[in-house]
């Protein structure tokens, strides 16, 4: 799937072809930001600890943030969260 196809999705539940990373991210995108929590979580690369980082800057818990920032090798950041999303879904489709 290409990132543009991605952002297109409109379906009411995940295609069965979702998963891992970027079925965390359709859940984002579908506003239900406990299963994202939940699918990203079972993960363990770089990007879902980012991801994961993410999801903890939107919950305004930034002591966890920055543990998970550590966990994907990077500094917490102070970009925009829409900014950051969209960073992390290129990262993904790339």
């Amino acid at each position: 799937m290409q990132y543009d196809n991605f952002l297109k999705l409109t379906e009411k539940k995940p295609a069965d072809k979702l998963l891992g990373i970027h079925l965390a991210l359709w859940y984002v995108f579908n506003n239900n930001w406990e299963m994202a929590h939940k699918t990203v979580h079972k993960l363990n690369t770089q990007t879902a600890c980012w991801f994961y980082a993410y999801l903890h800057c939107v919950e305004g818990d930034m002591s966890n943030a920055d543990y998970w920032y550590g966990q994907a090798y990077m500094e917490t950041t102070t970009i925009a969260l829409e900014t950051e999303l969209r960073d992390i879904i290129k990262s993904v489709f790339i």
